[in-house]
């Protein structure tokens, strides 16, 4: 019998999570039935999306179950099977994470394609993670090659790439990061400005001496001042994809929003919130897309990487810390 180690949530946090509210256990597996496999993990993504779900509240996703592991996109190899579908040694992507080893009757299950790449890529650039900007970008806003676009929290996992597919497709790219380290890291990625909020006086001011004749695109990443100062420089008919507002999301109650929402109204703009599992069956374009790319040296991953499922929670507390450039992971 297999010993999977696991992080389960057994508190829910108030404000920003901290050690206490996860507990990591040791669970038994039992003896695999018929159409079963075992997996050991290789591979775990930790993102910010995590975060409401130790909410108990209704959502587009379930909250996570006090006293139970957690789930989170994860990459394995069988090591053993009863299902002629993933024999030992198939390498597979599921979303069993936060455990060493997984049970599956093969129904989550995804093999990963024969291809000469890093397995970890199928959690970012080739995941989910780069799915998210990709469909972001070309599906929810129809970019333009003559778009000046804003991207906030853009040396993070979905930022960084959507910097990328932005300068890719011929567009003006504004970053905004929060660190002269970051700044450095997304200007090696072909931005053509970079802001550093935390220096800056007037974010407004800073994204308008950037941009001296407005944005038209602003991918929402992080919220508040942020997409504040992005009404403000928004040309008529501006676009703003919302993917996430990661500075709300530790906040115990309920912020005010930006004083400028008239905007909207005024500059005819459209504001759309998406969510990356409504765009699965785009799956087959974009990896062709992201894989052509990736394989012309057109897209660079940048990763950072912990280690051990003991450092599992230090991973993801880390992404409200700004600890992480390019995708959050764990080597299990």
């Amino acid at each position: 019998m297999a010993t999977s180690q696991q992080i389960h949530l057994v508190s829910r946090p108030t404000g920003v999570p901290t050690q206490a509210n996860f507990a990591q256990v040791d669970v038994t597996l039992p003896d695999l039935n018929d159409g079963e496999v075992l997996i050991k993990n290789t591979w775990m993504s930790v993102d910010p999306y995590m975060r409401p779900r130790m909410i108990d509240r209704k959502s587009y996703i379930a909250p996570f179950n006090l006293n139970e592991v957690m789930e989170a996109g994860a990459i394995g190899e069988v090591i053993e099977s009863r299902n002629d579908d993933f024999p030992v040694g198939s390498k597979v992507s599921h979303i069993s994470g936060w455990r060493t080893m997984h049970i599956s009757d093969g129904s989550d299950l995804t093999l990963l394609p024969n291809v000469p790449l890093p397995d970890q890529l199928f959690l970012s650039t080739m995941g989910m993670t780069g799915l998210t900007a990709w469909a972001g970008l070309t599906k929810v806003i129809s970019l333009k090659e003559t778009d000046t676009v804003f991207v906030s929290a853009a040396s993070g996992a979905v930022g960084s790439v959507v910097c990328q597919i932005a300068k890719l497709k011929g567009c003006k790219v504004i970053a905004s990061v929060g660190s002269d380290e970051k700044a450095q890291m997304v200007k090696a990625l072909g931005v053509d400005a970079v802001i550093n909020y935390k220096t800056v006086a007037n974010l407004t001011k800073a994204l308008e001496q950037a941009a001296p004749k407005g944005i038209d695109v602003y991918f929402e990443n992080v919220g508040g001042d942020h997409l504040e100062a992005a009404l403000n420089v928004m040309n008529d008919y501006g676009r703003i994809p919302v993917c996430g507002m990661i500075s709300g999301y530790n906040n115990d109650t309920a912020q005010p929003g930006p004083s400028n929402l008239f905007y909207i109204n005024s500059k005819k703009l459209t504001m759309q919130g998406f969510i990356v599992i409504d765009y699965f069956d785009q799956f087959p374009e974009f990896i062709e897309q992201m894989g052509a790319w990736i394989g012309e040296g057109k897209i660079k991953s940048e990763e950072t990487v912990y280690h051990g499922i003991e450092n599992a929670v230090d991973a993801f507390l880390g992404l409200f810390e700004g600890k992480n450039k390019g995708k959050m992971l764990v080597k299990l």
